[in-house]
């Protein structure tokens, strides 16, 4: 029982990064009508949102220490994080160690900014076309993305480490052990999955978005401005994508190749949900974690070996086999 349990946590800990990711891909879906294949690059880049703010936060100052000697007895020359100088030693270390959570307040502005210039810039030209060729030229632009980030950071990944506080492990009911990043990265994925679906449930905008979802001429009609409250929803989108990643970054180190790792099961994933269905992405995002988490035990792997790769992809088959639409797709959108 200890090892089902344990299995079905590390399947939501999977499972809220696939259910963050699907969630800003059916909301671009949903109210543009676009397939997003540079989706798993704005992850990437929230992940390195996480690294910039790092970096900036040890920026250091080097000075002379006196209480610190050579062998000849010359004073050390120390380098100190400037954030330690403006704020003391210990806030300056406390902020330096809690850069992770602290790279969300970065991370927002940034993400909703290019969710605005993608949008804006590039996506709204392929509106009236082909899903193939939104998915060529969003293909194409994840692609320059990740070869920006190599560029800059390199191709190694770079350690963000959690926060000393929270880098530990709990011990749960029935004496389970986890760590306890993953369970506040999970706790982290529902704060903003039910946000989400607060923010279009209960507001005045939100109620506005899904009347757009449903129908986007009638709103139009009506004098509403539906067009720039779709573009808000990209920057949403991306935000969200955004704060996955950076959140991600010490269970995963971050990587210039992450979101093509994500990208291709975070489709499956929205499609086994069904396409522009919020409700779908996530449930599916969580229930194909928890698969994947199962199939890649011991006992599985040794029964079927390489099942673990392929488990997502089978499912996806079996469902849209006998349920073209998704689990909880609406008839007739992309069956």
């Amino acid at each position: 029982m200890d090892a089902i349990i344990l299995q079905i946590l590390n399947g939501l800990d999977k499972g809220s990064a696939y259910a963050l990711i699907a969630l800003g891909l059916t909301l671009i879906f949903g109210t543009l009508g676009v397939v997003n294949f540079a989706h798993g690059a704005l992850f990437m880049i929230g992940a390195f949102c996480a690294v910039f703010v790092q970096r900036v936060l040890t920026l250091s100052v080097e000075t002379v220490d006196p209480t610190k000697t050579d062998f000849l007895g010359n004073p050390l020359k120390v380098k100190t994080p400037y954030v330690e100088n403006w704020f003391g030693h210990d806030f300056g270390s406390a902020i330096i160690d809690w850069s992770v959570p602290l790279s969300v307040l970065f991370c927002i502005p940034v993400m909703v900014l290019i969710g605005f210039v993608m949008e804006r810039g590039l996506i709204k030209h392929f509106y009236k076309r082909e899903h193939a060729d939104q998915i060529l030229v969003t293909f194409g632009l994840a692609i320059v993305l990740q070869e920006v980030i190599k560029a800059f950071y390199g191709a190694n990944p770079i350690q963000t480490p959690a926060p000393e506080m929270l880098s530990g492990v709990a011990t749960l009911a029935g004496g389970i052990v986890y760590p306890v990043w993953r369970i506040v990265y999970f706790c982290f994925a529902a704060l903003i999955i039910g946000g989400v679906f607060a923010f279009l449930q209960f507001t005045t905008f939100g109620m506005v978005v899904r009347a757009g979802m449903a129908d986007r001429e009638t709103v139009g009609l009506l004098g509403i401005n539906i067009d720039r409250r779709f573009t808000i929803m990209f920057g949403m989108a991306a935000a969200v994508a955004g704060l996955a990643g950076v959140m991600y970054g010490p269970i995963n180190a971050p990587n210039y190749h992450m979101g093509m790792d994500f990208l291709v099961l975070s489709f499956v994933v929205v499609v086994v949900g069904g396409m522009g269905s919020l409700p779908g992405a996530v449930a599916a995002g969580f229930l194909l974690g928890i698969l994947e988490s199962f199939a890649s035990t011991t006992w599985a792997t040794t029964t079927i070996p390489g099942i673990n790769q392929i488990i997502i992809y089978l499912v996806a088959i079996i469902i849209l086999l006998t349920r073209p639409r998704g689990l909880l797709g609406k008839k007739g959108v992309m069956e």
